[in-house]
């Protein structure tokens, strides 16, 4: 935003917050300031202590001291309510809204007493479709929520704030799950926000967005408030370093020649019990020493597609080859012993037992073999010596290969799967949403390791909602829409309009 239109007013006020959870503390005496109008970004590691402060702010948490000024006037109760009733509003990374109400039920909710509801809907139908066309928020009031995009559900959040009548908007995340057009009209509606006087607190990991839609920037490291810049005196490898404590040197992706294909898909549908294709007449080609990417906006198919190739899935139809040879048997076991990785999206339940300790999460696919196994019984040193290497050449920060997995970090545990996977030398890599949820120092490792994969000569397939991460390592791209895989794609000659319309349904020669 143009800081020229930034009032000097102050809206709010933060003063020496402080949060601690047991020994951890989260919050070490946190002071800011919101002015009138202005798009104020926040800026941090996991764990740096966003997250905490904006619960407090929203009354989630009480501050363990400290004390919140909102137009002048503590803020002494917390609560949602009480934060709502002084002009706060937030719209969470992921949404609260009920599918099976509309759009104008949904914004409705809790402003009303239940026997008034259906009474007032007509005024509230018009205020609505006011606030709508105000801010470029274009909804119709009776769609149901179930029949609306990511995007729509977004707007219908920020409706359900100004609905309220807040002065002050939280945005936790707000593009994580957006396609470019759809970040566009976002940006667009925070522009006519602040015109009208509102003020944003911006909670972001994308560097390029942050600098583009903010005034000034705040970052928080460990907890604490290590800068304040006006955005326009500061650049995005600058906020990085800021946030991490240290330079952050990016991987970048050479030139290969790709080899020979390792994975073949033909024709192949997944159907689900209900006989609705999960993926339809799909065609795909992973070759040796390349990554090729699969955009889309998640539910189109990404899951399907992974189980399939994980060996949880079998194909309704079409022909999948492995190293040449039809795939007549779909099962994890086998899977594994094709020398197939598998970075799931979901670490917690799907990637890792949590429960277990690091040792035993590094041996899960190959505790038989006999490297870890004889005559049935576990050879427990080999298995930790195997851990402690793994933990050593991939960084995992833990106390010991005895610690429990579920005590260790988002990127920790990232770092843990990475080390499974890809300390087996596998020729195919599967990853899906490989850095979801992860600070910018473990995006950039794995960003690496799945790009060292690639030099050695490891097919890739990357499933990633980042459409950055994927122009920036895949060598080819395709887009996933409703079941249905686009054409592969050089990366050069793809840009982030295409790969939005195309995810949004177009196809190509429509998008470009």
């Amino acid at each position: 935003m143009n800081s020229t239109s930034v009032q000097s007013d102050i809206v709010l006020h933060l003063n020496h917050i402080s949060k601690r959870f047991g020994s951890l503390l989260a919050n070490d005496d946190i002071s800011l300031e919101l002015r009138r109008g202005e798009v104020l970004a926040l800026l941090g590691e996991n764990g740096a202590g966003k997250t905490t402060l904006m619960n407090i702010l929203f009354g989630h948490y009480t501050a363990d001291s400290g004390e919140i000024r909102v137009f002048g006037r503590s803020l002494q109760s917390s609560s949602p309510k009480a934060a709502l009733s002084a002009g706060i509003g937030m719209v969470h990374q992921h949404f609260t809204l009920a599918d099976n109400l509309t759009v104008l039920e949904n914004i409705m909710l809790g402003t009303e007493p239940l026997w008034h509801l259906w009474q007032r809907q007509q005024n509230a139908r018009q205020r609505v479709i006011a606030l709508a066309d105000q801010f470029g928020l274009s909804m119709h009031p009776d769609a149901k929520i179930a029949d609306l995009s990511v995007g729509e559900r977004q707007r219908v959040e920020i409706l359900k704030a100004l609905y309220r009548d807040v002065k002050i908007l939280i945005l936790d995340e707000p593009t994580a799950v957006l396609t470019p057009q759809e970040t566009e009209a976002l940006f667009t509606t925070l522009h006519k926000l602040t015109q009208a006087e509102l003020s944003v607190m911006f909670i972001s990991h994308k560097l390029q967005e942050v600098m583009r839609v903010s005034d000034r920037v705040i970052v928080l490291r460990t907890g604490r408030v290590v800068a304040t810049v006006p955005t326009a005196e500061t650049t995005p490898a600058a906020l990085a370093e800021l946030m991490v404590g240290r330079p952050i040197p990016q991987p970048t992706r050479q030139f290969q020649t790709p080899g020979e294909a390792l994975l073949q898909l033909a024709a192949v549908t997944v159907a689900s019990q209900d006989g609705r294709p999960l993926i339809d007449q799909l065609d795909l080609t992973v070759r040796q020493a390349e990554i090729v990417g699969i955009a889309g906006v998640s539910g189109n198919g990404q899951a399907a597609l992974f189980n399939l190739l994980s060996g949880l899935l079998t194909p309704t139809s079409g022909t999948v080859r492995l190293y040449g040879q039809v795939c007549d048997r779909f099962t994890a076991t086998d899977m594994v012993r094709a020398n197939i990785a598998r970075i799931p999206e979901d670490r917690h339940t799907t990637g890792l037992i949590g429960d277990m300790s690091i040792w035993e999460n590094l041996i899960l696919a190959d505790y038989a073999e006999p490297a870890f196994s004889q005559k049935g019984f576990l050879k427990r040193h080999s298995a930790i010596a195997h851990a402690n290497q793994i933990i050593q050449a991939f960084d995992v920060r833990c106390p010991s290969p005895f610690a429990t997995v579920r005590l260790l970090s988002g990127g920790n545990m990232q770092k843990l799967i990475l080390g499974r996977e890809l300390s087996r030398q596998p020729q195919i890599i599967l990853a899906s949403q490989p850095t979801r949820g992860l600070d910018l120092g473990a995006v950039t490792y794995v960003h690496q390791q799945l790009l060292n994969a690639r030099d050695r000569g490891a097919g890739i397939l990357l499933i990633s909602e980042d459409l950055d991460e994927l122009l920036s390592l895949c060598d080819r791209l395709c887009v996933i829409y409703q079941g249905k895989l686009s054409a592969p794609m050089p990366t050069e000659t793809v840009s982030l309009q295409t790969l939005g319309l195309m995810m949004a349904g177009k196809d190509k020669a429509d998008a470009i």
